[in-house]
């Protein structure tokens, strides 16, 4: 089996605790991360051939990650050694991604200033048959966003499996130029596009319904998905896959979450799940994105598909950490309708 290739920014993660309880101690945790390298470790954890892509000084601490990925048994031949530093961010467990609360330092970062014209994609590429990049990667930096288009062209020449997570994230977006102008132009690559249909309204200037929240059921939620879906593929040819993700948070750490899968003519929907109690939101769209990947790859069912995705972006929830250690089984003891054909 060829491998996927997850093409994004390594980061690591430092999680204030409330208070400054970690400052005052002198202790914080630090969480190796990334949106791609945590769908890089879940695939690897079940068992599917992956191969990282990122840029990283040449120094002890990249060498010790490098290290740590290799025991995780991820590729890192095609991680690129230069630059000046690795991307870090501030998040408080449990916290989401978009809040206020988390904060990025990741400027100039390694990843960010990699070069374009200097990679040797047909030497990257070679034994790669699916290349994973979210929306985050391009936000980065001009740089980064102009290496990405660099990549993925390589990729389509090559016919290989392009995916993408519409990761939105509006504070990384500071290079001058709109997501929806970048994006829309790296969609067309896209074999697979994941997100919801508020990020593909963002990203891909795809229709969304203004009045969806005050109607704020599951059928006109999934009719939206349908619609969105629809838009896309009208829009990327190339696309035979469209997933959106619900999740809705209440009070109390109380989640509802599930989600719809569709091809040309077809709409499969996830069980829906549902907690009063998370330990972690970071890495829970990776988890979706690779039990995606790993439903096509095994060319489950659709229904398989969605409901493998969504249970594991549910147990990820539960999760210390960015990206997850938990099993193929273990995600299908959550929901009997999770069944999966090894």
């Amino acid at each position: 089996m060829k491998k996927v290739l997850c093409f994004g920014e390594l980061l690591l993660r430092l999680p204030p605790a409330h208070g400054g309880v970690g400052l005052k101690d002198n202790q914080m945790l630090v969480f190796i991360g990334g949106a791609e390298l945590n769908v890089a470790t879940a695939l690897s954890v079940w068992g599917i051939p992956v191969k990282y892509f990122t840029a990283l000084p040449d120094n002890i601490i990249s060498k010790d990650i490098i290290a740590y990925l290799e025991e995780k048994k991820i590729d890192t031949s095609a991680i690129q050694l230069s630059g000046e530093r690795i991307g870090l961010y501030y998040l408080q467990q449990g916290a989401d991604m978009k809040s206020a609360e988390n904060v990025f330092d990741r400027k100039n970062s390694s990843f960010a200033t990699q070069k374009t014209g200097i990679i040797n994609w047909d030497e990257v590429l070679d034994d790669v048959s699916w290349f994973h990049f979210s929306a985050i990667a391009p936000a980065v930096s001009e740089t980064a966003a102009a290496l990405c288009a660099e990549g993925l062209a390589a990729a389509h020449k090559k016919g290989i499996t392009i995916s993408v997570d519409l990761n939105h994230r509006k504070l990384l977006w500071q290079y001058g130029k709109k997501a929806a102008e970048v994006m829309t132009a790296l969609a067309k690559y896209c074999t697979v596009i994941m997100g919801n249909v508020w990020s593909a309204n963002s990203l891909l200037e795809i229709p969304v319904d203004d009045n969806i929240h005050k109607k704020g059921q599951q059928l006109d939620y999934l009719l939206q998905a349908t619609n969105t879906a629809k838009n896309i593929f009208e829009k990327f040819p190339n696309c035979k896959w469209v997933a959106n993700t619900f999740r809705f948070d209440g009070n109390n750490d109380k989640i509802e979450y599930y989600a719809a899968l569709n091809t040309v003519g077809e709409q499969s929907v996830s069980p829906l799940f549902k907690t009063e109690s998370i330990v972690e939101r970071v890495g829970s769209g990776d988890c979706f994105m690779a039990g995606l990947i790993y439903g096509i790859i095994q060319q489950h069912t659709l229904k398989n598909i969605i409901s493998l995705a969504a249970g594991s972006a549910f147990c990820k929830l539960q999760e210390v950490g960015d990206a997850t250690n938990n099993s193929i089984q273990h995600i299908q003891k959550i929901d009997p309708n999770i069944f999966v054909v090894e």
